[in-house]
């Protein structure tokens, strides 16, 4: 059995540095394993429509859909706090873009 290794081009927080960002100033990709990637608005459909808009971009990119484990709705009522936080529960190994890794060491085709 042989053992390949997989290069990947990652940021700082082990993301891929390719990965689409979220579009809103508050949105940002979080922790590991299952990385929440973070929605915050007084407008709960706008960070629907983004948290939307991302998901589609992020999967155009990777190639196939992202595993998405959970979507975490919270609220935050600190003055000067987006009242919205959505988050969504994605693999980190997507958010890394390894089944790109994988498609391209197996010679097949990059979303």
């Amino acid at each position: 059995m042989s053992e390949e290794t997989i290069r990947l081009e990652l940021d700082d927080s082990g993301v891929s540095v390719d990965l689409p960002k979220p579009p809103g100033d508050h949105d940002q990709v979080q922790g590991v394993p299952y990385r929440p990637v973070e929605f915050r608005d007084d407008d709960l459909p706008a960070a629907l429509e983004r948290s939307a808009k991302w998901l589609r971009e992020a999967q155009n990119w990777l190639g196939e859909p992202i595993d998405v484990i959970a979507v975490h709705l919270d609220y935050d009522d600190r003055d000067g706090a987006p009242y919205y936080d959505l988050k969504l529960m994605c693999n980190e190994e997507d958010l890394a873009g390894a089944p790109i890794a994988m498609r391209r060491l197996q010679g097949g085709s990059v979303g």
